[in-house]
């Protein structure tokens, strides 16, 4: 395993930013550039769209092919940044939706910066 690293408040800011844009654009190929190949995601909207209610995505490409369903699903997606928080390897990444769901993202990252390990959380 390597080494941990904190991000800077900026470059926790920035990845975020970068992040929500992505999303906010419906741009698929933009969104897969912040995950590693090797991911892992889990979620309860994973369970739901995936019929699977283990709501585990592993893969990038599999993790492409649930965002597109997502993205089917949801025309109208759209995400607010409400905060940012980092920790050692890691970002959580606290935003609203479209519907005013409030959405909280802990993400593991690697030494590049890609998203290795996602578990996702939802306001009732």
């Amino acid at each position: 395993m390597s080494a941990s690293y904190l991000m800077t408040e900026d470059e926790a800011r920035s990845f975020a930013a970068d992040w929500i844009e992505a999303w906010n654009s419906h741009d698929l190929d933009r969104i897969m550039t912040h995950y590693a190949e090797d991911l892992v995601l889990v979620s309860p909207i994973a369970a739901q769209l995936l019929n699977d209610p283990a709501g585990i995505v592993r893969g990038k490409d599999s993790l492409r092919e649930y965002f597109q369903k997502g993205l089917n699903a949801f025309p109208q997606l759209r995400f607010d940044l409400i905060e940012v928080m980092r920790g050692l390897s890691s970002i959580v990444l606290y935003y609203k939706n479209q519907k005013g769901t409030k959405s909280g993202e802990f993400m593991e990252l690697n030494p590049q910066r890609k998203i290795t390990r996602v578990v996702a959380n939802y306001s009732a």
